[in-house]
C-alpha cells in the first residue's frame, strides 16, 4: 500500500492529484446532464474547438487557458447564432463549426516550426505541470458549476424529460440549454490544462456513465461520478508514475476502464440477482399445503 501511495509524496504529483480531483469533480456534475441531454458531440466539438484560441494565446506568450476560454466561448455562441440565422439543426451547426475551428487551429499550429511540445499538451494536457494558481481556478470553476447546475436544476430536468412542460411551468428551457451548454463550456475549458482538447471528453462522459448502472437519482449519480473520477485520477496517476506512460492520456483511459468495468460488474449483478429470483420462484411446491 505504501508503494502505491510513493508518488504522491512528490508535491507535483500531489499537486496534480488535487487539480484532477476537481476537474473530476467538475466534470461529474456537467457530465451527468451531458448524458441525459445526449450533448456529447457539443462537448467533444468544444475541446477541439478551444484550439484556435490555445495556439493563438501560445504564440503571444498569453496564458493557454485564456485563450481556450475565449475560443470555446465564440464557439459557443455562433453554434447559437448559426441555428438562429441559418435555421440549421443543432448537429449540423455544431458539425460545421466543429470542422472550422479544428481546422483553424491546426493551419496556426502548422505554421509555427516551434510548436511540437505545445501542440502535445494541448491535445492530451500536461496534468504534471498544474500550479497552486491553476487550482485555485479549477476551485473557482468548481463552485461555479455546482452554484449554476443548482440554480438550474429543476428548470434542466424539466427541459431534459418535456420542454413543453418545462415552457408551461415557465422554466424556460431554452435559457436552460444556454446555462447547460455555458457549464460544458465551462468545464472543457477546466479540464483543459489536466487532460488536454481530446480526451476531455472522455472525463466528461466515462464517469456519469460508470455512476449510472448504480444509481437512480441525479443528484447520487453526480455524487458517484466525482467518485469514479477521482479514483480515475489517482489511478491513472499512479500508473503513469510506474509505467512511464503520459498522465493525461492514462487518467481518461482509467476513467473509460473504471466505465467499462462498472458496465460488465452491474450486468454480473443483474444477472446475479435474476437467479436468486427463479431460484426462489423454482423452490419445491409444497404438496401438503395445496391439498390443505
Amino acid at each position: 500500500m505504501v508503494i502505491l501511495l510513493e508518488p504522491f509524496f512528490a508535491g507535483f504529483m500531489l499537486r496534480a492529484l488535487t487539480g484532477g480531483a476537481l476537474v473530476a469533480a467538475t466534470c461529474a456534475i456537467v457530465g451527468t446532464w451531458v448524458v441525459i441531454r445526449g450533448m456529447a458531440f457539443l462537448g467533444e466539438a468544444l475541446g477541439h474547438g478551444m484550439l484556435p484560441g490555445v495556439a493563438i494565446a501560445t504564440l503571444l506568450g498569453v496564458p493557454a487557458i485564456i485563450g481556450g476560454a475565449a475560443s470555446a466561448v465564440v464557439m459557443s455562441a455562433a453554434i447559437g447564432a448559426l441555428q438562429r440565422r441559418e435555421r440549421l439543426s443543432y448537429d449540423t451547426s455544431i458539425g460545421l463549426l466543429f470542422v472550422g475551428m479544428l481546422s483553424l487551429g491546426v493551419i496556426i499550429v502548422s505554421h509555427s516550426r516551434s510548436f511540437a511540445t505545445d501542440a502535445t499538451a494541448m491535445l492530451f494536457g500536461d496534468v504534471l505541470a498544474i500550479t497552486a494558481g491553476d487550482i485555485v481556478v479549477m476551485a473557482i470553476a468548481l463552485a461555479v458549476t455546482a452554484a449554476v447546475a443548482l440554480a438550474f436544476h429543476r428548470s434542466f430536468v424539466a427541459a431534459a424529460f418535456d420542454p413543453r412542460v418545462a415552457r408551461t411551468l415557465g422554466l424556460r428551457p431554452h435559457l436552460a440549454h444556454v446555462a447547460l451548454t455555458g457549464l460544458v463550456t465551462l468545464a472543457v475549458v477546466s479540464a483543459f490544462q489536466a487532460v488536454g482538447t481530446l480526451l476531455v471528453v472522455g472525463m466528461l462522459l466515462a464517469p456519469a456513465v460508470a455512476a449510472g448502472h448504480w444509481t437512480r437519482s441525479i443528484g447520487s449519480t453526480m455524487a458517484l461520478a466525482t467518485a469514479f473520477g477521482v479514483v480515475a485520477v489517482a489511478t491513472g496517476l499512479a500508473v503513469s508514475w510506474f509505467a512511464a506512460t503520459a498522465a493525461g492520456a492514462t487518467i481518461a483511459g482509467s476513467a473509460i476502464a473504471f466505465a467499462a468495468l462498472s458496465s460488465v460488474a452491474a450486468r454480473a449483478t443483474r444477472r446475479l440477482r435474476l437467479a436468486r429470483g427463479a431460484h426462489v420462484d423454482a423452490r419445491p411446491l409444497d404438496l401438503t399445503e395445496s391439498h390443505a
